[in-house]
């Protein structure tokens, strides 16, 4: 295809519908970007647009559900604050950026996607550079830097509903500052993690993910680093957040993952350098304490008046819904301060940023040669991001970015301070040359699994890691070999295999019973394979566990939502673990380990094993007609069998949250060689998200049976 830019642009599709856009100069790539984008990703954009702005009740859909999501992201007020961030953005940059939009509403003025058309009534739609900032930030907040502020408000309902300190301090050890309990049990809590229906059990005197990794040439066979990235995101939707894109300009050649909204490759490669990037836990939110009464806020003595910001909220169908939000330096009130009382003001240190993000991927793709140089542009993104480099001159490199808050010496920002006092108050952000980074380790080797990496940092912004399981089994299996091959990354990418399940089995194995139920657990190789008994059997093992002994301090029902409903153990397990397997525990109750365990494997022995392929599954569904169209017409895809669990390098973890069913598996897989120009790749689903497309769900047999599509450059 041949469009016309300053210049002429050609777009090729190349092996597997994926497009190659050959241009001049560089107004000419990102409008080629933005023709791409709103070729095949335009119900996408449109979709995170509506959503993003909280407009979805008006256009999509009239229910309560969806009136929550609106509140939640007009509480966020994401996409009215932009202007300031645009205004950082010099001449060049919003002449690219105004270029990227141009591509996309060059579609747009065509055509719309048929089922905004004529399911929903949208006549017409522009994609604005303020838009492309508000996908900045949701990216860099929803579900991950979410976690953080969900687990933290869980920590204040486990003080309110009597959960004793030294059960808290075992559990969130080293980060829990000095809190009043007092205070705190007074907050009024607008927002709550658990339900009031679900029951707490307040008898208890007695007692939500990525892999990345860099290798050195000293241990590859080509003699320069192998690089691999495999993002773990929710997969159980079509399309894929990611579209694979590569770009030719001038004599440079770029190729990798970009992201539908946001004119950057995310990760890839060019003739001379690549970069893969996961998510790091980075606390970069808080909430404070709040003391109000008769409409103001208490800070140093004196009272205060909010900033008040109202908002309305249009519908489908009913009346608007006018919301009127409180809003001080420590972000968004929860609740309303003309009722005298304590609540929490929450912030995410990301609320007005982009432009630096915008910033960093235009540097990104101009061809840069040399990991320090990478590191140095990625360590301005102000999400929070565990980057990786290799070069061709054979050096590896990683570097955190995201906004740290400082905070006072002395707290962590886990629970929350008064607001009252000034000196709790964030003093700025941390130079992103604190945060934890590394260039050419003598290990030979970098990996970053979502795990904790503070001390690579002169800072510690991680105080919630996810488990570090993925991260050591990669060490593993790159301490195994010095002369490792691209096929070598790919297999450790599908690898199965569990070192969490090494901890649990010495513990488990002597107290199973002789019989042919225990034999699959017995027998257990610890791999998450789809035809693996032993696998479903040790999760039901663990899942009694979870019951055994949170069930009886929390309550079951309790226990059973965070279990079923929530990220919570999903994404913060180890801490959880950390109190399984210790050998005393204020949380067993006045019960042995040994008894806890016997009791739990003899509850989950009683059901009949299965393969783990036959109860782990998922079903691909349509982003906006998912399960509401005959599955003859193709829209969803499934249900299929997914391998892996929460600790093993390839990650298959399926719960609901919020209701729904969702995921965190590799949502796109990259491995490449700096010996040779050529990149391998996969991803879940296909370039395009038109549903009659040969590109619709064109790379899933790709992705779910290991196969790389090789493309040279």
């Amino acid at each position: 295809m041949k469009i016309t830019g300053v210049d002429e642009i050609i777009i090729d599709r190349m092996e597997g519908g994926i497009p190659l856009i050959k241009a001049k100069n560089e107004r000419d790539v990102y409008f080629g970007l933005g023709v791409c984008h709103g070729t095949d990703r335009a119900m996408q954009l449109m979709l995170m647009k509506i959503l993003g702005s909280g407009t979805a009740s008006k256009y999509l859909d009239a229910s309560d559900e969806m009136l929550e999501v609106d509140q939640f992201l007009r509480r966020m007020n994401w996409s009215n604050n932009v202007s300031v961030e645009l205004d950082k953005l010099d001449e060049k940059e919003n002449e690219l950026l105004q270029s990227y939009c141009d591509g996309v509403n060059s579609i747009f003025a065509q055509n719309i996607p048929w089922e905004f058309k004529y399911l929903l009534g949208v006549k017409g739609f522009v994609w604005t550079k303020k838009d492309c900032l508000l996908i900045t930030r949701m990216v860099g907040f929803l579900t991950l830097a979410q976690s953080q502020g969900e687990i933290e408000r869980l920590f204040v309902e486990m003080v309110q509903q009597g959960i004793k300190r030294e059960f808290l301090e075992e559990l969130f050890p080293n980060i829990l500052d000095d809190y009043d309990e007092t205070i705190l049990k007074q907050i009024k809590l607008g927002e709550k993690i658990v339900p009031d229906a679900v029951k707490w059990n307040i008898g208890v005197a007695a007692f939500m993910a990525s892999n990345n990794w860099v290798i050195a040439g000293n241990k590859t066979a080509s003699g320069l680093p192998i690089l691999a990235c495999d993002p773990h995101l929710e997969i159980n939707r079509l399309p894929t957040v990611w579209y694979e894109t590569a770009i030719k300009f001038k004599e440079s050649y770029i190729h990798g993952a970009t992201m539908p909204g946001v004119p950057s490759v995310v990760f890839g490669r060019n003739n001379h350098l690549a970069w893969g990037v996961t998510y790091t836990f980075m606390d970069a939110s808080d909430s404070w304490i709040e003391k109000c009464k008769d409409g103001k806020y208490l800070k140093d003595d004196k009272w205060h008046d909010f900033r008040i910001r109202e908002e309305v909220i249009e519908r489908k169908k009913g009346d608007s819904i006018k919301l009127v939000f409180y809003e001080n330096e420590h972000g968004v009130l929860d609740g309303d301060p003309s009722q005298e009382g304590y609540y929490l003001c929450s912030k995410w240190s990301g609320d007005k940023s982009g432009a630096n993000s915008i910033k960093s991927g235009f540097e990104l793709g101009r061809g840069i040669k040399t990991v320090k140089e990478g590191m140095a542009i990625a360590g301005k993104v102000e999400g929070s991001y565990s980057w990786v480099f290799s070069d061709t001159d054979g050096n590896i490199g990683f570097q955190m970015s995201g906004l740290m808050p400082k905070r006072r010496k002395g707290i962590t920002g886990f629970v929350p301070a008064p607001g009252w006092l000034s000196e709790n108050d964030w003093q700025g952000s941390c130079d992103f040359k604190e945060l934890p980074r590394s260039y050419n380790p003598p290990e030979g080797y970098i990996v970053t699994a979502n795990n904790d990496l503070n001390h690579l940092g002169k800072v510690s912004p991680i105080n919630m890691p996810m488990g570090d399981f993925r991260a050591k089994r990669i060490e593993q299996l790159i301490k195994k070999s010095d002369k490792h091959k691209v096929t070598d990354s790919q297999k450790i990418q599908y690898d199965t295999y569990s070192l969490q399940a090494e901890l649990f089995m010495p513990i488990i194995k002597p107290l199973l019973p002789d019989s042919d139920v225990a034999k699959d657990l017995l027998n257990w190789d610890f791999c998450y394979d789809v035809e693996s008994k032993g696998a479903f059997m040790f999760e039901m093992v663990y899942r009694s566990l979870f019951y055994e002994v949170f069930g009886d301090a929390l309550g079951q029902e309790l226990t059973e939502f965070l279990q079923n409903e929530t990220s919570t153990f999903t994404d913060f397990y180890q801490k959880f673990d950390a109190i399984l397997l210790a050998e005393k525990s204020l949380w067993f109750l006045g019960k042995t380990r040994e008894e806890i365990f016997q009791k739990a494997i003899d509850t989950a022995l009683k059901i009949n094993p299965h393969k783990w392929g036959d109860v782990n599954q998922l079903t691909l569904t349509h982003l906006l007609l998912g399960g509401k169209m005959p599955k003859f017409f193709g829209f969803d895809i499934g249900p299929f069998s997914l391998p892996g669990g929460r600790a093993t390098v390839h990650q298959g973890q399926i719960y609901n949250n919020a209701g729904r069913k969702t995921s965190f598996a590799p949502s796109f897989r990259l491995v490449t060689d700096m010996a040779e120009n050529a990149l391998y790749t996969n991803f879940i689903g296909g370039v395009s998200d038109r549903r009659f497309s040969k590109w619709y769900n064109n790379d899933f047999l790709n992705w779910k049976n290991g196969v790389f599509r090789r493309t040279e450059f």
